[in-house]
Formats: C-alpha cells, structure tokens, sequence
C-alpha cells in the first residue's frame, strides 16, 4: 500500500479498497443491481456549475453551520454506516473521536459493532445521531430509541427506504457475506441477549407495512429530533412534516437498494421546495468534494451526509483517516465558498449555482 499522503476522498477509496479483502470492499463500494444509481449520485454533481462573485471580502471564510438547531465546524456529518467495524482499526468509536476532534457529529447505525453509549463517550464533540429501522416489533423500536435517547443522542434518524434488502449484485457474485456471529451490541441489549443474524435475516426484521403512525410514535414518545431519512419526493417530504418530523434527509440509500431511482441531488430541489423550510433538509449519496457540498448547499440542504469515505479512511489508516478525511474536506469546502466569494454556508444560495446543459455536464 502507497505511503503517499492521501490528498482527498478519492484517494482515501483507492487505499481502503486496497486494505480490504475483495469481497468486503465489493460489499461497502457496491450497489444495487446494475448500480445505475449509485453512478447517477456522482454523476448528479456534474449536472451543476458554481458561479463566483467576485470583488468580495473572503479574508475570513467560517465553515460551522447550525444543523437542526446543533452547531457544527461544517454541515457535514458522518452517515450511518453499518458494520463499521468491518473496517478494523477501532471501528465505530475511532470514527466518532475523528469526528468529535474536528467538531461534528457522527450518525450511529442501529447495526454498529459498539455500543452506543461507547460511542458516545468516544469525545466531547456534538452529540451522536442514533439511526434505527422500523421493526415489526415496535417495542424493540421503542426500545432502541430511548436508550439512546437516554445515552445522550442528538437527534433520531429513522430510515424508511428500506422495507426489504436491496439485490446487491457484487456480494452475490463474489459470495461475500457477513458474519452472522459479527457485534451488534445494541440489537443485542435490546432483545436481552445475544442473537446471531445474518443482513438478510436482520432486514426480515423491518416492518414492510410500516406506516406514518410510526414516525408520529416516535416524535411523541422519544424527546429527540426526528429525523426521517429516504425521502425522494416532495410527496413524501410533505407528508413527513405533517407527521411532525423534525427534518428529512433526501436519499437513495446510497445506491444501493432501488436501481433506477434518480440521484439523490437531482432530487433535492423539488424536496426543499415542498419542505418550505418547516424542517431541516439534508442529503446524502455521491459527495465526495467540498465543492459538492456547495452544490448540495446551493440547492437547498441544509448539511451532507458522508457515508463510504469514512468507510475507506477507515480502512486504510484507522482514526487519523477519518480525521484527516474530514480536515481535508472542511479545507476543501472553505477554499470553495472563498472562491465562490461567500463567507460561510449560509450564503450559498440557488442563484450560486447554473445548470449544465447534459451534453456538456462536469465530472
């Protein structure tokens, strides 16, 4: 493995990659079926320029921004990733001291192999996000969300693009698997012992029939933003709010679950729209430059989720990967909104940005 100093994500992916076995690399960068959306969410970046102001005073760029009433050094967040753990190197906890260090918050996956309240205690930084499915069972739901609740969360990220496991193609042909046996302790403590289940047998967990009813549930019971993760349609995003979420987060799930759905940044704008700031909008899918938080920024998130190059900065060099994944993407978004003649996030507005005709499109 190169010694080289990594200079961005990209970097980060080719040395994760190289540090994994094949099979686990295949199964964090794959998507599903002929992975035409997990291209589109790159591609989707392309499909939009930056326009500059200039003669502006950028002698001071601030990066933080306020995301669902947290304050954070840059509306960047570390997705929820499971099985982090996979990636050795202290897993779960190292990735959320990289993020505490830099100043932002991790969002947990109710898959992780460390416990939540570990995680927690991993740095003084903003409080952790917890991210859950919606079970059959709504009292092991309840469960997981108030004891992370109680461990100290920042806010629940409920995820609802996924009423079944995605077919993910490369894991079929390269006959990757997880563990059955493989932590997780939060399932663990919420069922009061160890069980053993495989992805497939987790997902057949999750509550294909779940309603809105749901989410109402969890905004009374659990005193925690929440956040409602998957959306992309303004229908959907309407009737999130009406349900009292806090926020939405405009997502294809990476990828990874319904190839064919468009790319979460071409959906972003018709999100916002509907939205009409009555919650907090993020976005996640595809970003992997400070410039492409701009863009995301441009068209109305408020913050960007990062979710496969922690994966990567992981892998290849444990927690000061992931710190300087972060560094470098927090230098790389404030050289940007300096070029871009603003001061700090908050500046950045649709008329930053011009759309590129498709025979033309920038990657």
């Amino acid at each position: 493995m190169s010694t080289a100093q990594p200079l961005n994500a990209l970097d980060y992916q080719r040395l994760g990659e190289a540090a994994l076995d094949p099979g686990l690399a295949g199964y964090v960068g794959g998507g599903a079926a002929d992975e035409q959306t997990l291209r589109a969410n790159r591609e989707a970046f392309g499909r939009w320029a930056l326009c500059p102001r200039v003669m502006t005073d950028v002698e001071r760029v601030e990066t933080g921004a306020s995301v669902a009433g947290i304050r954070l050094s840059m509306p960047v967040l570390i997705a929820p990733l499971a099985y982090l753990g996979m990636a050795g190197h202290g897993g779960e906890v190292a990735a959320a001291r990289a993020a505490s260090a830099i100043g932002t918050a991790m969002c947990v996956s109710a898959f992780a192999n460390a416990s939540f309240t570990e995680i927690a205690a991993a740095g003084p930084g903003p409080a952790p996000w917890f991210q859950l499915y919606l079970m059959r069972d709504r009292g092991l739901t309840l469960a997981l969300a108030e004891a992370t609740a109680a461990a100290g969360a920042g806010a629940l990220l409920v995820t609802v693009d996924a009423p079944r496991l995605g077919r993910r193609e490369r894991d079929l042909r390269s006959g990757f698997e997880i563990p059955a046996d493989i932590a997780l302790p939060m399932l663990d403590a919420a069922y009061g012992g160890r069980r053993e289940m495989s992805p497939v047998e987790l997902f057949e967990l999750v509550d294909p029939a779940a309603g809105w009813d749901r989410i109402a549930e969890l905004v009374e019971r659990i005193g925690l933003p929440v956040i409602v993760k998957g959306m992309l349609s303004a229908e959907d995003a309407v009737v999130a709010c009406e349900h009292g979420a806090a926020g939405v987060v405009v997502s294809n799930h990476g990828g990874r679950q319904l190839d064919g759905a468009w790319a979460s940044l071409d959906a972003l704008p018709e999100v916002v729209d509907a939205v009409g700031g009555r919650a907090t909008v993020l976005l996640d899918g595809g970003v992997r430059r400070g410039a492409d938080v701009i863009k995301a920024l441009g068209l109305g998130a408020e913050a960007v989720l990062l979710g496969r190059p922690v994966f990567w900065a992981l892998a290849a060099r444990g927690e000061a990967g992931v710190a300087d994944l972060l560094a470098v993407l927090r230098e790389e978004l404030e050289l940007a909104l300096a070029l871009l003649g603003c001061t700090a996030p908050g500046e950045v507005g649709r008329g930053r940005l011009r759309p590129v005709p498709l025979s033309a499109s920038i990657a």
